[in-house]
């Protein structure tokens, strides 16, 4: 590969051929740059400092709302993924000793999850951290750019919830 050529993302192959594209495809290749940047960044922050998934993450982020625990299903509804995703992540918490499992009073099928003293004490201070990662993060924006950009993707959530759910094409 010479010097001048240089490899392209999606959306600036997208930009330098606009008569090929439509604006709405320049946007979601954007946005999904965006996210696919921001996450693999959180992930592998995650992992070199706190040796940590971000689907544990998450799943701890669930139950650090709910201080009385949740069933499996709640997590995995709350969660969208499937309880056999939960199950592996629970199980993988419980041995690191920072979830607690314990039978359901009113089902005897359901087991609830709740964070540990250790987990709870352990999620905060990871939160703290990725608070400030993402901060960071959105650095080279002022208040009024994250106010505007909060907007437009309000409008454009709600177009997407209206074109899934059958009301758009």
């Amino acid at each position: 590969m010479d010097d001048q050529t240089i490899p392209l993302d999606a959306e600036t192959k997208v930009a330098e051929r606009p008569a090929d594209h439509e604006a709405e495809l320049r946007l979601w290749l954007r946005l999904l740059t965006c996210t696919t940047l921001i996450e693999g960044e959180v992930r592998r922050r995650l992992r070199d400092e706190f040796d940590m998934t971000l689907p544990r993450f998450d799943l701890m982020a669930q139950l650090d709302k709910a201080p009385n625990g949740m069933t499996l299903g709640e997590l995995s509804q709350r969660m969208m993924v499937s309880n056999g995703n939960v199950t592996g992540l629970a199980e993988r918490l419980v041995e690191q000793g920072v979830l607690d499992r314990r039978a359901s009073p009113t089902d005897r099928r359901a087991q609830i999850v709740s964070l540990t003293a250790e987990g709870r004490r352990a999620f905060r201070a990871m939160a703290r951290t990725h608070e400030d990662w993402i901060a960071g993060i959105f650095a080279g924006l002022d208040a009024a750019d994250i106010e505007t950009l909060m907007a437009l993707l309000a409008k454009a959530k709600t177009s997407a919830r209206t074109a899934v759910s059958g009301g758009g094409e």
